[in-house]
Order: C-alpha cells, then sequence, then structure tokens
C-alpha cells in the first residue's frame, strides 16, 4: 500500500512540473501545451454573442469564437476584443506580383489583362507586365508613386482597351514603348492622378472617351506625348511636361464639348511642341487654357490653321491666359481699320439727303490688328466675334472736306448695326469748299457677338447734292 502511494505521489510530481506534447513526443520547451497535427485543429468554444456576454467573470485572455459575428472573441480587461477588428474591402486585390493577376490574364485568353469592372487593384511593388492592361473600368492605385510602378514590358500599349478606368499614385514605365491606347465612349470616364509616366516612345492615344481629367501628372523622358481625339470633357490640373520629353505633348484632334487646362508648365524645346491643335479641333461649348508656364524656343503652340486671328494661336471658343503665350480672351478683342488711299485725294461719299449714311469706300481701306473681330464690307465694317457680350473703346479720327455745303452744318459719329451712337456725335460748319475739318471721335459702346461698328455722316441743314471727301480716316477698337 505504502508503495503505490508512493508511485502515486511521483507521478503528480512529474505531471506537474513536465509538459504536455499532443501528437508529438517532444513538445517544444517554450510551450506547456504543444499539439501537432497535419489534419486536424483545434476547435475553441463556438457560442452566440448572447451566450458569449453571459459569461460571469471572464478571465483576461479568455477565447471563444462566435458564432454570429464569425470572430474569435478574447476578454480583455472589461471588455470582449474581437481577432478581426478590421472588415476586408470588396472588389479589392492586392497585387505584389505579376502572379497575383493570373485569372485577369485568364479572362484575357492569355493574351492581355483584363481587369474586373469596379475593382480596386492596390499596386505594391514594381510590377513588369508582358501583356497590355484591359482597364476595363477598374481602379489600380499605388500608396508611393516612386515604389508602386507599372512597367510596360509587352510588345505594344501598356493600356489598351474600349473603356475607361483610373489610375492613382503610380508610376508608368514605358519602358521604350507606348503606353495607352485607349478607344473608348461616350460613356466612359478615364481619371489618372498623382501619377509619374515615364520612358514612353509615345504616351499614346486618348480617343472617344465621355470624360478624361489628368490631375498632378508628370512627364519625364518620353519620346513623344498624347493625342487626345474627340473626348467629351477633358480636363487637366497641374501637369508638368519637363525638359526631358521630347516631340509634341498634346496634340487634339476631333471634337470637344469642353476642353479645360489648369495650372502646370509645359516645356517645348528646340524642335519640340508643347500644344498642337494645327488639325483645328472643333469646341463646342468652352475651351480654358490658364495658369499654365509655357517656356521654351520651340513651338510652344501650333497654331489653328483657319478661324484664328494673326498673331495668335487659337480660335475665339478658347480663353487662354496663360505665361509665354498669347491672351486670348473676349476682354482683350481689339480692331483698328484705315484709309490707304492717296491722302491729296482721298474718296468721295456723296450727300443727297439728311439722312445718316456711312462714310466707305469700296476700295484703299486696310483692317488690321483684329483679335475677335473681322473685317466686311471692303474693310468698312468691324465685326466683334466673341462668345460674351464686352464693352470696348472705340476711337475715330478724319481728315473730311465737304464740297457745295457752305454754311451748312455737318455730324460725324461712330454707328453700331446702322444706328449712330449719340454720344459719338461731333457737328462741324462748313465754311467754304476748300476748308479740311479734323475730326475726333470717341465713345464706349456695349458689343453682342455679331454686332458691327462704322463711321457715320449726316448733314444736320441744307439742300441738293453735297460731296464729302475724306482724305484720312483711321478707326481703332480696344
Amino acid at each position: 500500500m505504502k508503495k503505490s502511494l508512493f508511485i502515486f505521489c511521483f507521478l503528480c510530481f512529474v505531471i506537474s512540473f513536465a509538459q504536455v506534447g499532443i501528437g508529438t513526443a517532444m513538445p517544444d520547451p517554450s510551450a506547456l501545451l504543444d499539439i501537432s497535427s497535419s489534419t486536424q485543429g483545434m476547435l475553441a468554444p463556438r457560442m452566440t454573442t448572447t451566450q458569449r456576454q453571459a459569461i460571469v467573470s471572464p478571465a483576461n485572455g479568455l477565447l471563444v469564437y462566435d458564432t454570429n459575428d464569425n470572430s474569435f472573441f478574447f476578454y480583455e480587461g472589461d471588455s470582449w476584443s474581437s481577432l478581426d477588428p478590421i472588415k476586408k474591402r470588396t472588389n479589392y486585390k492586392l497585387v505584389q506580383s505579376i502572379a497575383d493577376l493570373s485569372e485577369e490574364l485568364t479572362a484575357g485568353s492569355g493574351s492581355k489583362y483584363v481587369l474586373n469592372t469596379d475593382f480596386l487593384y492596390e499596386i505594391n511593388g514594381t510590377i513588369i507586365f508582358d501583356f497590355p492592361i484591359d482597364l476595363n473600368g477598374a481602379y489600380i492605385e499605388g500608396v508611393d508613386s516612386s515604389e508602386d510602378i507599372l512597367v510596360n514590358n509587352s510588345s505594344v500599349s501598356l493600356f489598351e482597351g474600349t473603356s475607361g478606368g483610373g489610375l492613382r499614385n503610380l508610376t508608368l514605365s514605358g519602358n521604350g514603348k507606348q503606353l495607352f491606347d485607349i478607344t473608348g465612349t461616350a460613356t466612359d470616364l478615364l481619371l489618372i492622378n498623382n501619377t509619374v509616366i515615364a520612358g514612353a516612345s509615345t504616351v499614346g492615344t486618348l480617343s472617344g472617351l465621355g470624360t478624361v481629367f489628368l490631375s498632378v501628372t508628370q512627364y519625364v523622358s518620353n519620346a513623344d506625348g498624347l493625342t487626345i481625339d474627340n473626348i467629351d470633357n477633358f480636363f487637366v490640373s497641374n501637369i508638368f511636361w519637363s525638359a526631358s520629353n521630347a516631340g509634341t505633348f498634346m496634340r487634339f484632334t476631333g471634337t470637344f464639348e469642353n476642353l479645360q487646362m489648369n495650372g502646370g508648365r509645359i516645356e517645348a524645346g528646340t524642335g519640340e511642341t508643347g500644344i498642337d491643335v494645327s488639325s483645328n479641333p472643333t469646341i463646342v461649348n468652352d475651351a480654358t487654357l490658364a495658369q499654365l508656364s509655357f517656356v521654351g524656343d520651340g513651338t510652344l503652340v501650333n497654331r489653328y490653321t483657319t478661324g484664328s486671328y494673326t498673331g495668335y494661336n487659337f480660335t475665339k471658343d478658347w480663353n487662354v491666359n496663360c505665361s509665354g503665350i498669347p491672351l486670348e480672351v473676349d476682354q482683350n478683342a481689339t480692331a483698328n481699320f484705315y484709309y490707304n488711299g492717296t491722302l491729296t485725294t482721298g474718296y468721295t461719299q456723296p450727300i443727297s439727303n439728311n439722312t445718316p449714311v456711312q462714310l466707305k469706300s469700296s476700295s484703299n481701306f486696310v483692317a488690321s490688328d483684329l483679335f475677335r473681330f473681322a473685317a466686311q464690307d471692303n474693310n468698312n465694317d468691324l465685326i466683334y466675334e466673341g462668345k460674351k457680350r464686352r464693352t470696348v473703346k472705340v476711337n475715330v479720327s478724319l481728315s473730311v472736306r465737304v464740297v457745295n455745303a457752305a454754311g451748312d452744318f455737318y455730324a460725324f459719329a461712330i454707328a453700331k448695326n446702322g444706328v449712330i451712337a449719340t454720344e459719338t456725335n461731333s457737328t462741324v460748319i462748313i465754311n467754304n469748299d476748300t476748308q479740311i475739318q479734323n475730326v475726333a471721335l470717341t465713345g464706349v459702346l456695349t458689343m453682342q457677338p455679331g454686332d458691327r461698328i462704322e463711321v457715320f455722316t449726316n448733314r444736320l441743314t441744307g439742300t441738293g447734292t453735297d460731296s464729302v471727301v475724306i482724305f484720312s480716316e483711321n478707326l481703332s477698337v480696344q
């Protein structure tokens, strides 16, 4: 009996101080309990949220599985905490290697990566693509554009397809090849934000999309830029095309509903071009270039070949206020015409009644310095071509002689659309047939698109037929 009691006590002592191994004969020295299995796991107590919360005086570290929340909970201090507090995003994939996009390559039949629509792909590191990417309405983003890089190692463009998507916080490396070849529809949106675009043979072509928005994009060491074609709404904010690039930064072709570029710097060296509008793109509503700095000794703007004005680059559909290129806004509209005939003979305007008539000649009138104005009727009329109402100051100088009107009064005035602006009238009396009168007119007119400016005279007294000889006539609009 004593022997049995001794053995029992000895075993209790050993068990009290030994490690326990289940499924292993050699438990880890640091573990009191070491459970080892390649076919089974350890099952914690499972209960509902109500049952978990009903546990009386739970010990710190107590572990249960909540079947309502589908999560492990442990007790800490005075409350329960989930071991899975952060909910995972849906429609999300973390991409750390090209292998993470195997499903997308399968969707593209092994020849391209077709991304999932409305998915967010987070790039972590440098990902090298041997096949093009079809954005398919997906969004690709990095965290650090200097570290999260997409490299084009394909034989075609990095991005190809018929729909838009989004790119953010990335570097797009052309690796000597093209980056974009996207032709979409009016319902498609392409957003590119906080992205470096580098090393492309040509940045590429964006065509047919409903909206394109480029924000905070930097272009480095590209051999050529972008062709922007038939985009309904094209918006740019803070772009930087540096001297490390070559070719043409942006070519605009086709039709645009709205086009706005605001902020940034465009450098064009010898043989290079900043913006090219020589294909005469159509603007339906409005186009604006503002707060862009154009620098370099290259062609800063390859201008419109039709519809522009001498010394300017764009049509009346554009509002341009950028350093380095001419200011082009309605508020800057100017015009001038003048008589360029023989000063000693001038031209003659017959007067047969006391109704106001325009002073004009069928020849020898020259229009110059036209901006948002056009000259018509042998350059005797100036037509305002701006898109918005504006107020202009008009100055006129005349040297005239009136024959067969001794003792008569004549008025000279500026007219708008054939109606004399009364406040511009200047009246003279004719003393004899040899007297030459120098007349100065000035006035402020409010112009609507299509309004015209002319110079009129009106015989106030007298009858019969007179002849007004105009030796010089000059009209300027500011």
